[in-house]
């Protein structure tokens, strides 16, 4: 059977900022059809260029892409309607109700009438939006929403499925009903699906990978590939007396080290060809530490790959320049207790309680529409309880919200900066609206830049970074007046695992300085980091205690070490039932 996508030799560039940038550069690859090919790579590597490209929207610079048999570039209007493609920002009209989306998508694509009560009714099955119809798109969680834009983009039954990050920012049992969905159109109807993902455990799912770089084909093949290269150099790491993530710290960056990077109850550790674990131990100051070898995963070899191609980030080494001087006394910095807020007659959160203390890093994990992100901005004083009580930094947010609003630093969901100004003009201005003077602007302006290393973009407008630069950019500005007490919400959705991993060295530098961290995430390994963790459903906490105790109620004899994942799945869905 020929290919359903063949890229030759594949060019792209774009200009952004007054600088030209090379998306693509000499591209090749095949997929064949009838599975399921993962798109991977760190920010900017070209991905979503690639998806454009092949969707017919976007013109080569140089080279060739051909789809379903059919040149993407000349025959562009004929390879988009035999195909159906889900951008990142699917364009969902959100004060139409499902069905109104629906209709909406079935008439752009041609799709005639006597052809769509079938074919809604087996999408509304597939996606489980059947009870939702008449809701408008606006009123659905993040995950709803996600599968409503695959159920638009499959109105008329495409013979290949493109998905750019289909499952960024939303929570692990909507990712697997979604990923569910795919392995049905794939299975049933023979469909073949080109899927970006940042979610490297979704990759490894796939038939096939193709692993981006900077514009360039870094891999390709099956994932086990990458994999099975990594035999005899992947262990676990434990130290009785040492919190992991202390443990992760002196280990990451060592000579012979690849990766670092806590795991359940170790530090999972990957050793570069040459390297002897049992050396990198001592050369790290902790040659007592227990070590035994683990089995290769795909996100070993792909980190492997992209470290093997830069240079080795300093992520976090000058954090404790961030952190704030804090206030004496061992009591928690944050107390609330029956929280609760409504909007109209529904209550987004509804008698939570939970008390974090100096230094601690507390998650809030929790399914889309939980309560998380209304719970800080409660905490940040950016929004008003209906009831119960808030202590931040000592401080009653009834009636010192702006005071409490001083001490602390909070990075949203989605990026709130100004787009319109660059780099450094933003760390300026909220370093101005934290009252810093002109010396300390200047002193911490210097900081920012070289810690998060933004000086080859300080005069570039924020709008035109990438999503990994911009999660910099914002954290930074977060820090500017040295908080003693930050709130990170979904603070890595989207970014590459590389990016991640610089985030979260910086987040343990900072709680090793004193600062206290509050973090919602839906990457569930990244709670491994967490000192304490509460789960919320519908606006309730579930469960509170530290990631270990969590995973103890998941636990069963078919499934006797269970992940978090599997610790969320299990609260949410056991509430839901």
């Amino acid at each position: 059977m020929s290919p359903v996508l063949e890229a030759r030799d594949l060019a792209r560039a774009f200009t952004a900022g007054g600088r030209s940038i090379q998306a693509l550069n000499g591209v090749s690859f095949t997929i064949q059809p009838g599975r399921v090919t993962g798109l991977i790579g760190p920010d900017g590597a070209g991905k979503t260029t690639l998806m454009r490209l092949a969707a017919g929207l976007l013109v080569p610079d140089a080279g060739s892409i051909r789809v379903l048999d059919l040149d993407a570039t000349r025959d562009s209007l004929a390879v988009q309607a035999a195909l159906g493609y889900m951008p990142q920002r699917f364009g969902l009209y959100e004060d139409l109700s499902v069905q109104e989306n629906l209709d909406l998508y079935a008439d752009l694509q041609g799709v005639p009438r006597s052809q769509r009560a079938k074919r809604y009714a087996e999408l509304m099955h597939m996606t489980g939006l059947a009870p939702f119809t008449r809701r408008l798109a606006g009123r659905l969680s993040g995950g709803m929403k996600q599968k409503l834009g695959l159920a638009c983009t499959l109105v008329r039954a495409p013979r290949l499925l493109l998905l750019d990050e289909p499952t960024v920012g939303v929570d692990p049992v909507s990712r697997r009903e979604l990923w569910a969905i795919v392995d049905r159109l794939v299975r049933s109807e023979g469909m073949s699906v080109l899927l970006s993902t940042a979610y490297l455990d979704e990759a490894e799912r796939c038939s096939a990978v193709i692993l981006l770089h900077e514009g360039r084909v870094l891999d390709q093949g099956p994932p086990t590939a990458m994999s099975g290269r990594m035999a005899g150099r992947t262990w676990a790491v434990t130290r009785t007396g040492q919190r992991n993530r202390d443990l992760q710290a002196a280990l990451d960056g060592q000579p012979g080290v690849v990766d670092a990077l806590v795991q359940g109850e170790h530090v999972r550790l990957v050793t570069a060809v040459d390297a002897d674990a049992a050396r990198v131990l001592n050369q790290a100051g902790v040659a007592e530490a227990t070590l035994r070898p683990l089995p290769p995963r795909f996100e070993d070899g792909f980190i492997d790959l992209l470290r093997g191609h830069g240079p080795a980030g300093s992520a976090g080494r000058n954090m404790d320049a961030a952190a704030g001087a804090g206030h004496a006394g061992d009591g928690p910095v944050i107390r609330v207790d029956g929280l609760r807020r409504r909007f109209g007659d529904f209550w987004a959160v509804d008698g939570v309680s939970f008390q974090v203390q100096r230094g601690e890093i507390f998650g809030l994990l929790g399914a889309n529409g939980a309560g998380k992100s209304t719970t800080f901005r409660m905490l940040c004083g950016l929004l008003p309880a209906s009831a119960g009580s808030l202590q931040v930094a000592g401080l009653d947010l009834r009636h010192a919200a702006s005071t409490a609003r001083g001490r602390i630093g909070y990075m949203s969901q989605k990026f709130s900066l100004y787009g319109n100004l660059s780099v450094a003009q933003n760390l300026i201005f909220f370093s101005s609206a934290y009252g810093l003077g002109r010396h300390a602007q200047q002193e911490r302006l210097a900081w920012a830049l070289a810690e998060f290393e933004l000086t080859a973009q300080a005069d570039q407008l924020s709008a035109d970074l990438s999503l990994g630069y911009k999660q910099r950019l914002a954290m930074a500005c977060a820090l500017m007046h040295r908080p003693e007490i930050l709130f990170l919400d979904e603070p890595t959705s989207g970014v590459d695992p590389l990016a991640r991993r610089e985030f979260w060295q910086r987040i343990n530098a900072l709680a090793r300085a004193g600062v206290t961290v509050l973090v919602t995430t839906h990457f569930m390994e990244e709670a491994e980091y967490c000192d304490r963790l509460a789960i919320m459903a519908a606006g309730r906490i579930l469960a509170t205690g530290e990631p270990g105790t969590i995973k103890l109620l998941a636990r069963s004899a078919e499934n006797p070490e269970p992940s978090m994942e599997d610790a969320f799945i299990h609260l949410v869905e056991g509430e839901a039932t």
